[in-house]
């Protein structure tokens, strides 16, 4: 017995692992290690001697256990330690140096936009991307054989499920739950199968609707009069020319007077001196019908225009592709 805790005690100096405490663990305690063995020789004993020595073995064997114990402790406690040694980290070092972010081009222009159409009374409104075909083109006069149609490429999930093509259907969701007098604005992104310079898939549109009894064609000059001015300054020229849209009559083409040559030609305006802006009109009185309201007692316009394209013009940008490249250099200019 004296051998036994005298080699158990030499071994258990040597430990430098838990793993290797384990090992002895198995040697001495487990079920055929050498104190286990000793146990059970027991029985060969005669009675009184069995349990004196016994005795003795169970106190060898609580002894053990708690060396172990201790070990194991302390093992740990080294393990913990290097760890943290290991793993410390010197925050006296300096940090690495990361370029502030700065607003996107085109959220900066559409947030200016939208704060000039709220300081103008008008509400904000957003509907899905993912649309159903009545609200994006049957709602606003454009059914099914509708030449129209093949005006915007568009992106379809199922037969009556598209991607958005452009913002008016929030016009539509709108009306049908509100009675007028309505005055607001729908930002938000549209989806076109469309790329080029030019343009792209997904893009941003900001389309606006004020519907009340006895609107004008003057209303709308003046609105939109007053936003561009707001937005490119008050000698920037407007001009309306007619056009056609199936949800607006008579619908409009709104012009501004080239803010690179300033009406002289050049480039960008192609020579002519305008710059197309945005598409206007006073709402198509089937539209109205559609949604439940009166034509012969309400009348409103309706507007659209692209934000990217109007950033384009802002920051003088020739490609639309720039905006959603994600290049450093390019996005660091603003």
């Amino acid at each position: 017995m004296q051998a036994l805790r005298e080699r158990f005690q030499k071994e258990l100096s040597q430990v430098r692992s838990l793993r290797e405490l384990q090992e002895i663990r198995a040697r001495y305690l487990g079920r055929k290690g050498a104190l286990t063995e000793a146990l059970k020789g027991l029985k060969a004993l005669p009675p009184e001697e069995r349990r004196q020595q016994g005795r003795l073995l169970n106190e060898l064997k609580a002894s053990m256990e708690e060396a172990l114990r201790q070990r194991q402790q302390a093992l740990k406690e080294a393990e913990l330690k290097e760890a943290l040694t290991r793993e410390a980290l010197d925050i006296t070092l300096p940090g690495h140096y990361g370029p502030p972010g700065r607003p996107h081009p085109v959220s900066t222009v559409l947030e200016e936009i939208v704060e000039v159409f709220l300081s103008m009374g008008f509400s904000v409104e957003e509907g899905p991307e993912v649309e159903l075909d009545y609200y994006n083109f049957e709602a606003l006069n454009i059914p099914r054989d509708h030449p129209a149609r093949d005006m915007q490429d568009t992106f379809y999930v199922s037969d009556d499920v598209l991607l958005r093509t452009h913002t008016s259907p929030v016009q539509i969701r709108v009306m049908k739950q509100q009675r007028p007098p309505l005055r607001f604005i729908a930002p938000g992104k549209v989806y076109r199968c469309d790329a080029d310079v030019s343009h792209t898939p997904m893009f941003h549109q900001v389309e606006g609707l004020m519907v009340a009894e006895d609107i004008s064609f003057a209303h709308l000059k003046g609105t939109l009069e007053a936003f561009l001015h707001r937005l490119f300054g008050q000698d920037v020229p407007v001009r309306f020319r007619p056009s056609y849209f199936p949800f607006t009559e008579p619908s409009a083409e709104v012009d501004i007077g080239c803010i690179f040559c300033r009406g002289s030609g050049c480039r960008v305006c192609q020579g002519s001196g305008w710059i197309e802006i945005l598409g206007a009109g006073m709402v198509h009185p089937r539209v109205f019908e559609m949604v439940g309201y009166e034509p012969e007692r309400y009348s409103g316009f309706a507007f659209g225009m692209g934000v990217e394209r109007i950033a384009m013009l802002r920051y003088q940008i020739e490609d639309i592709r720039l905006f959603f490249v994600n290049d450093a250099r390019f996005l660091a200019q603003f």
